[in-house]
């Protein structure tokens, strides 16, 4: 990117849905001259018309004509020097100042001023420009992205001003790797260098910890260990620090290693003894939502009836009909992934579990005489909604239906593993290998 490409017409265009920021950093890097009068508007902090003007002029105007005088006063200060003003999130201005947008595309013109307006944004102009053809058609640039060699480069160079006071020279090549395998985690999923360098950041001092009691470079064989131990983790650091459910601080705390983990056997942990990512703290009820939902998630709509149904022989419930065998090998559902489901089906599996698993652990109610007639007041009640929304809103349940869709039930879809499912099955004593259709 250079100067002239910035300044060739009186308003440009710049458009980078990846990773703004980096490209708003070196836009200033490129604006940083003597000979340059660079004026940066951030739109999210210039949220009405007069906060526009204090951030351009840094003096308060109430009206345009006010506002172009004192522009013009203060292009002539800089007679000599290119004028620039950059605007970022300018998609912002189109929800909170829209009637701002014409005239600040038309800004050279209303001025009569030699000077340039630079629009940032994620969202295309066709998204932005208004109607009518109010707007002057600008001139477009479009960043390259990053390729991942190129961010591995980036972030591994930082580590002399960030790093290297803190832990030595000796991890500077660790630290290269360790940035390898956390792009080669995450970029598939974001190409953003900000937040690639934060979850770096969130996930280094654990990673380093148990070889900070030497002074001197780790081995291949300790670098090897160390890699294959926290690449899990750093799954599970994008999946909570990219949404931002949590801050890096907090994450890097719940999720310190142990100091001997390089003298711990790297095979995978039983299921018995894998941790419960906090779901024991879950109320009973939940729980078995959470079980209802994974088989309705797993299991096709069309073997409800014949894995919970009742009847006289109940032999013949959980039997599966004869089938033809033919060549064509069906995968295993649990493999296909979580089917969305109606949540009027999920409350029909979760009343059957609980008339199976839940009877002996109730309070007696001798109001209640008919068999099922408690276990269909309990599904529903409001708290059971109440439940299923707050799992969802721990991202446990995904609403796959629009919210405001009024035609129809709402559709979910089961959000935890089988490791899990078994774990919470077991922990309610409900034989879930045998209510699976395969």
């Amino acid at each position: 990117m250079q100067l002239a490409e910035l300044i060739s017409t009186p308003f440009v265009f710049l458009c980078d849905p990846i990773a703004l920021s980096t490209t708003t950093a070196a836009v200033k890097a490129v604006l940083d001259r003597p000979d340059v009068v660079h004026i940066h508007v951030d739109a999210v902090a210039a949220f009405t018309q007069r906060l526009l003007f204090t951030a351009i002029l840094g003096d308060s105007c109430d009206s345009w004509d006010a506002f172009l005088h004192g522009l013009q006063v203060l292009h002539a200060q800089k007679a000599h020097s290119a004028f620039v003003i950059t605007i970022e999130h300018v998609y912002r201005l189109k929800e909170r100042v829209p009637d701002a947008i014409v005239p600040l595309t038309r800004l050279a013109e209303l001025s009569q001023l030699e000077l340039t307006v630079v629009f940032l944004s994620q969202t295309q102009w066709q998204d932005i420009k208004p109607p009518l053809g109010a707007s002057p058609e600008p001139y477009y640039i479009d960043p390259k992205p990053l390729s991942k060699p190129d961010i591995i480069q980036t972030l591994s160079a930082r580590y002399d001003a960030l790093l290297s006071s803190t832990y030595g020279p000796a991890f500077e090549q660790l630290y290269t790797h360790y940035i390898a395998m956390v792009c080669e985690v995450c970029f598939p999923f974001t190409h953003d260098i900000d937040e690639l360098a934060y979850i770096a950041a969130a996930r280094w001092p654990g990673f380093v910890k148990p070889v900070l009691s030497s002074s001197s470079p780790p081995s291949e064989d300790t670098r090897l260990r160390l890699l294959r131990a926290f690449t899990p983790t750093i799954t599970s650091a994008l999946e909570s620090l990219h949404p931002r459910l949590t801050n890096a601080a907090d994450w890097a705390a719940a999720n310190d290693p142990d100091p001997n983990i390089l003298n711990q056997p790297l095979h995978p942990t039983p299921i018995s003894q894998q941790p419960e990512n906090g779901l024991s703290s879950l109320p009973r009820m939940s729980k078995y939502i959470l079980v209802a939902s994974y088989i309705a998630s797993t299991n096709p709509a069309k073997s409800d009836l014949r894995m919970f149904g009742r009847g006289l022989d109940e032999k013949k419930r959980r039997r599966r009909g004869t089938r033809v065998q033919t060549k064509t090998k069906q995968i295993p559902s649990h493999l296909l992934g979580p089917s969305p489901f109606p949540i009027d089906r999920m409350i029909a599996i979760l009343g059957a579990l609980l008339e199976d698993n839940d009877v002996d652990t109730r309070i007696p109610h001798p109001e209640f005489t008919i068999p099922g007639e408690y276990t269909d007041m309990e599904i529903s009640r409001v708290a059971i909604y109440n439940a299923v929304m707050e799992l969802a809103s721990m991202r446990l349940l995904i609403r796959t239906s629009p919210p405001d869709r009024i035609d129809g039930p709402p559709m979910f879809k089961s959000a935890i593993s089988q490791d899990t499912a078994l774990l919470l099955a077991k922990q309610l004593q409900i034989p879930l290998n045998d209510l699976l259709w395969m």
